[in-house]
């Protein structure tokens, strides 16, 4: 007879997962379809919502269509956090496209904040500092520039959220509005002290705050589904949580100490802290996941453009894509003075400079393809330097240790390269989908299995600084000055 199951749903920037996980940690089943974005004007990113959710129901559909429902006790989700969908309640339609997390289009916006004075009230009530790259000033954008939605407001069926909430709407039919601390938290316009909505915040941008969902813990009872094709109506939605946060509870980091980083699209760097604080180097005090009543602080810092700068130098160069950069980066040793900075969609932290741009810098005639290559993957690994340096900074101590995880995680020469340019030992855990199960061991744990189970069975691999120290100070000085060079 087949155990208990739960289908983990992971919706992404480029696409979205779903795996069936049983109760000894094992994944049964998984699906994926591709995640498509456009980018209508420069700086702007968006995806369909309802793309989106076709895309769930179609992962969805092709698991079951391979095991069937049989023992699927509950669903749990993550997902690309920041981005922002708004809707009409009455019709479920999107308004608007999703407004991701990578969109520039409130620079503008965001920077008047700056200069008016308010980052030190946003700062101290949220963690964040405020940034285009949260949803607080996209909503404000959406009822500055959407008719409808003020229309909608007005009348009371203004729905937004991030998609985690989109996700819950539709697996229930519009039955619940709602989503989950760690998600919340991101939105800066949370209170992440008080655990609400911050009036103040909303109407500092603009936001709606009746439009907004229910907060819920991130290991709460959501609902139930309904109506969603392949899955029996009544199938419980257990555990949600923001995917970096997924990705923290699936290394089985539950103590301060060891930093998770996320190699994607952009990349994310989390570490679990003691109590609720500010960063003062460049980053982010966030809620990593709530259990009932106890919350979970961290710190975190987000880059906008980490292996995502791979394929972008692989097109550049005629390469057919990240895998053959890196092959051609391993044919050197060196990268020479070739510098680049990937700073394609503005810097992220610690740098935090929205009109900063990417360059390549160091180049001689005896400069070749290959050292570009390489600088590439030099640029990846050293904006996940600074940020981790930032940490130790924060919280005023050494931090041991590295836990990669994502796509780009699966590159070995990556993360050698990581290790060396950190100077710590590097672990990458054989799970390719960390985050959903992540948040499949969470559900797992409110029907009464132990993480461990789920989590343990992993396997990993660790990368041992190798490179000699005068190497690595080169490369870090040349990547200071250029980091410098193109901030404005």
């Amino acid at each position: 007879m087949t155990g208990r199951r739960i289908l983990a749903i992971d919706q992404g920037t480029t696409n979205t997962k779903a795996v069936l996980v049983d109760e000894g940690g094992q994944i049964v089943e998984r699906a994926s379809v591709p995640s498509v974005s456009d980018y209508p004007h420069p700086g702007w990113a968006e995806q369909s919502a309802d793309e989106i959710w076709r895309g769930v129901r179609q992962v969805i559909s092709d698991i079951v269509q391979r095991v069937g429902t049989e023992g699927i006790a509950g669903i749990a989700i993550t997902n690309q956090r920041e981005s922002l969908v708004v809707w009409d309640a009455e019709t479920s339609q999107p308004i608007a496209p999703c407004i991701l997390w990578q969109c520039r289009r409130t620079a503008d916006a965001t920077r008047a904040l700056h200069e008016a004075g308010h980052n030190a009230l946003v700062t101290e009530r949220t963690g964040l500092s405020i940034n285009p790259l949260f949803p607080a000033s996209k909503l404000g954008w959406v009822m500055q520039n959407i008719p409808e939605a003020t229309d909608l407001a007005a009348s009371g069926r203004l729905r937004a959220g991030t998609i985690d909430c989109w996700l819950l709407w539709n697996l229930t039919a519009g039955g619940v509005f709602a989503t989950d601390h760690s998600n919340a938290s991101r939105t800066q316009l949370f209170d992440t002290e008080q655990l609400r909505w911050d009036a103040e915040l909303c109407a500092l941008f603009g936001a709606p705050n009746a439009a907004l969902p229910e907060t819920r813990a991130s290991d709460a009872f959501m609902g139930e589904t309904q109506g969603v094709s392949g899955l029996p109506d009544g199938t419980p939605i257990l555990a949600m949580m923001g995917d970096s946060h997924a990705a923290l509870y699936g290394h089985a980091i539950r103590e301060p100490g060891l930093v998770k980083a996320t190699y994607g699209t952009g990349s994310s760097l989390m570490v679990l802290s003691s109590e609720r604080v500010g960063s003062t180097h460049g980053l982010s005090g966030t809620i990593a996941w709530s259990r009932g009543q106890q919350v979970v602080y961290a710190i975190e810092g987000n880059i906008t453009v980490s292996a995502q700068a791979a394929a972008f130098t692989a097109d550049l160069l005629g390469l057919e894509d990240a895998a053959a950069l890196s092959a051609l980066a391993e044919t050197t040793e060196s990268s020479g003075d070739v510098c680049f900075v990937p700073a394609l969609s503005g810097l992220g932290a610690p740098h935090w400079d929205d009109t900063a741009k990417g360059a390549i810098s160091g180049l001689t005639l005896a400069s070749n393809r290959a050292q570009i290559a390489r600088a590439t993957f030099e640029a990846i690994a050293m904006q996940i330097a600074d940020v981790f340096t930032a940490m130790e900074r924060d919280v005023g101590r050494r931090l041991e240790g590295l836990q990669a995880d994502g796509g780009a995680s699966a590159n070995g020469f990556l993360m050698q390269l990581q290790a060396d340019l950190l100077d710590r030992c590097v672990t990458r855990r054989d799970i390719a989908e960390i985050g959903a199960m992540g948040v499949a061991a969470m559900a797992f744990e409110t029907l009464g299995v132990a993480s461990e189970q789920i989590l343990g069975q992993a396997q990993s691999e660790d990368f041992a600084p190798a490179m000699d120290a005068q190497d690595r100070d080169r490369i870090l000085r040349n990547w200071r000055a250029a980091v410098e060079r193109v901030k404005t």
